[in-house]
């Protein structure tokens, strides 16, 4: 039987979040991944990513290709991209099987708009953590699951299926408003 092809993308914005871009390539998340069936893994890591950090038990192929650095592990049968930043940054999203993102408002609902399956990690270096709010929000209404990058691993485990689409947004409620607060008829 042929194993299944999947697509992540990993995205943790415009900031430095170097925990959960090298949380992907610990052994033990890249053996969840691989069971999975993710062959694919493209991350966006943001400002100031030198270089993949491998276990060094791992064996591995890294070629560096224009601005973006390859690694193929042969291993786990996995080819991860690493790019600072992407100007088709929604094409890669509609391309991936599992979005994992860091908890920004701006990337979480760009993410979920687009129907792609959501794993937030919270950055819990940040001073005053205001993205379990929102992380913790989307989780209970059923849109993603969240978690802290050391629980990455466990949190990939969890049902895909389960997560609730994110709805529409009614591009004509504002207008619609106004005009009857106005008297015109609907």
């Amino acid at each position: 039987m042929k194993k299944l092809k999947k697509k992540l993308f990993l995205t943790v914005g415009t900031t430095k979040f170097p925990k959960l871009v090298n949380t992907i390539t610990q052994a033990d998340t890249l053996q969840v991944l691989s069971h999975l069936g993710y062959n694919n893994i493209q991350i966006q890591t943001g400002r100031d990513f030198h270089k993949p950090h491998i276990d060094p038990q791992i064996e591995a192929t890294i070629t560096q290709t224009n601005s973006s650095t390859v690694v193929k592990l042969t291993d786990f049968d996995l080819v991860i991209k690493y790019d600072q930043y992407f100007e088709d940054f929604e094409e890669q999203i509609k391309k991936a099987d599992l979005v994992i993102s860091h908890a920004g408002a701006g990337s979480c609902l760009d993410i979920l708009k687009l129907g792609k399956p959501l794993i937030v990690v919270v950055n819990e270096d940040l001073m005053d953590n205001h993205q379990i709010e929102l992380a913790t929000q989307l989780q209970n209404d059923g849109y993603l699951y969240f978690c802290t990058y050391s629980k990455l691993g466990e949190t990939l485990c969890k049902d895909l299926t389960q997560l609730v689409p994110y709805p529409k947004a009614d591009i004509k409620i504002f207008t619609n408003y106004l005009d009857q607060c106005c008297g015109f008829e609907l």
